[in-house]
């Protein structure tokens, strides 16, 4: 049996088609934002309600709606989950060995001025942790070590959501740009170097906007040559390790240099006066007790020797060389299993890789969907990848870490065990969302809405792609969740009006990136990490007006990239 997609299905009108296509996307929208659903039951519904308006409405065979979202829902585990998992699980060897610890007493014992610890602490080492980890770990651990240093807990989360906004499109290991790759055929190298000719603005941007926010003009003056260090030095890493290197690495190495950066500067020059919120005392003693945070003047009465530094950095140092190893791409295509060459290292790995990358055909879906009549059919396979996965690279940096920090492989496996549990609903969140990409994908309805978005032409869609990413992270407080929702209706829409698809696709993830401030997930975990529980409205309110002010920026950066400097387009 096979598949022509029809794009007028539903009473031959294009409007009335894109209504229907529009039902799951909405209703998803419904069950996070308003409904307040759990984001995986959310996730399951609308993969369930895509399922049923794609075989009733626009004509799909039941089970070939359902073998592709198998395929959707696979990809979502592998690449993107095992990501989230291994990426995860090192950051939880370094908390259940210690070395986090000496981690982050090295960050803040640098300087006492708070603009600048909200620089290292919420801008570097916020991205560090938002490009190893990912999910809520960045804005609550960063949140709350600013809250223990006598940050109000408000300004606290408000001001690690808005930092955050700088790693988002790359973190997890790049798995926001990875995700794109499976449902739009675009290669993520490509995209990624989209991206890193958008958000470098960004990034130089967010370091000054920080400390203007927390402490005026004049205050920011005064700490203007370490706004430009900080700002400088990750927007230079993030551009050149996203155009050179890939997706993976952008967030990992932007916040080293940008963190060693400021920190050698410090050692060389201090602002002229010490900067601290008044009353700053009292709320750090009640927050402290509230979030029980460690004692801070105990924490810093200790010294750590330089080894001992190097050290706790030492897992993420590994993951950095295990992730750049992964990126070459002869080394990647021996993993994968194509790699033809002389090296008789690599023809041995090329032969592991080839004995465990998997690529059976999709039942029922292979070969059997067309776009049109008369057309190429559409090929469906399930890519199971597993040495060349960015993931397993991760996996064997945690493997190595084990050795290092001294752990026993009993509490290496129950860690691992205790990240899968605590990941599960995520995972199937993914899963679920990219089953339905994949569903919507197949049937056409994202071709339905591509086609009537498209109506706002040429002068108009350039502007407003980057608004389909932040209304998508805002719903599902995830970039990769948003990248995939929206990334093929992007690419349609920019083929048809003539934009550049890779633009269109680095303007989602780029736009996504300023909505993750007001996600309501990202929202609660900041108020849990700083002992704000009930008062989400608050911390929103805080960050809705920066959240539209910067999509707006990207807005207009997408629009002049789409005409007068259509040149950085690669």
């Amino acid at each position: 049996m096979t598949f022509i997609q029809n794009f007028t299905a539903v009473g031959g009108s294009l409007w009335l088609s894109a209504a229907v296509a529009l039902i799951p996307i909405l209703y998803f929208f419904w069950a996070l934002a308003i409904k307040k659903m759990k984001g995986y039951i959310a996730g399951l519904t609308t993969l369930a309600l895509a399922i049923i308006l794609a075989i009733f409405a626009y004509k799909v065979p039941a089970g070939m709606a359902l073998m592709s979202a198998s395929q959707g829902a696979l990809y979502g585990i592998l690449p993107i989950g095992w990501i989230i998992v291994t990426s995860v699980f090192l950051y939880k060897i370094t908390v259940k060995s210690g070395q986090f610890d000496i981690i982050r007493h090295s960050v803040l014992s640098i300087t006492e001025d708070r603009r600048l610890q909200a620089l290292l602490v919420a801008f570097s080492f916020g991205a560090f942790l938002e490009g190893a980890a990912g999910f809520g770990a960045p804005v609550a651990i960063s949140a709350a070590l600013l809250v223990g240093l006598g940050f109000n807990p408000l300004y606290a989360a408000g001001l690690c959501l808005i930092a955050n906004t700088a790693p988002v499109a790359f973190g997890a290991i790049g798995a926001p740009v990875i995700a794109m790759e499976g449902p739009t055929g675009i290669p993520a190298v490509e995209v990624s170097k989209m991206i890193g000719r958008q958000l470098p603005f960004l990034s130089f941007f967010i370091p000054f906007y920080l400390v203007f926010i927390m402490a005026g003009w004049k205050k920011t003056k005064e700490v203007m040559p370490a706004i430009l260090v900080s700002g400088i030095s990750f927007a230079v890493t993030q551009y050149l390790s996203s155009n050179f290197l890939g997706p993976e690495l952008p967030d990992i190495l932007s916040s080293l240099v940008s963190l060693i950066a400021l920190a050698i500067f410090l050692n060389f020059w201090k602002p002229k006066t010490i900067f601290r919120f008044s009353a700053e005392q009292e709320l750090a003693a009640t927050s402290t007790a509230a979030v029980k945070l460690p004692n801070t003047k105990k924490s810093e009465a200790v010294h750590y020797t330089g080894g001992q530094i190097f050290k706790a950095w030492s897992p993420f140092i590994l993951l950095t060389a295990t992730i750049t190893l992964w990126g070459i791409p002869a080394i990647k295509l021996a993993l994968g299993g194509h790699y033809v060459g002389t090296n008789v290292i690599l023809k041995a790995v090329n032969a592991v890789g080839h004995a465990v990358t998997f690529m059976p055909e999709v039942p029922l879906v292979h070969n059997k969907v067309f776009s049109k009549a008369g057309a190429i059919p559409i090929q469906a396979f399930y890519k199971i990848e597993l040495l060349a996965a960015a993931g397993t690279a991760i996996l064997i940096a945690a493997i190595i870490t084990k050795f290092i920090v001294g752990i026993s492989w009993k509490s290496w496996m129950a860690t691992f065990g205790e990240t899968v549990n605590e990941v599960k609903f995520p995972l199937i969140t993914i899963a679920s969302v990219v089953g339905f990409a994949y569903v919507i994908n197949l049937a056409g309805m994202s071709t339905t809405l591509a086609l009537t978005l498209a109506k706002t032409g040429s002068v108009f869609f350039p502007f407003f792609s980057p608004f389909l990413g932040w209304l998508g992270v805002f719903v599902t407080g995830s970039d990769t969740s948003a990248n995939v929702l929206f990334g093929n209706l992007q690419k349609i829409t920019a083929e048809s009006i003539g934009m550049n698809p890779v633009l269109a696709l680095a303007a989602n993830s780029s736009g996504g990136v300023t909505g993750k401030m007001i996600s309501p997930q990202s929202i609660a975990v900041a108020c849990a990490a700083v002992g704000l529980v009930g008062k989400e409205s608050e911390l929103f309110r805080f960050t809705i007006k920066h959240s539209i002010f910067l999509v707006v920026i990207i807005g207009i950066l997408v629009w002049l990239q789409n005409s007068v400097l259509s040149f950085m387009v690669p």
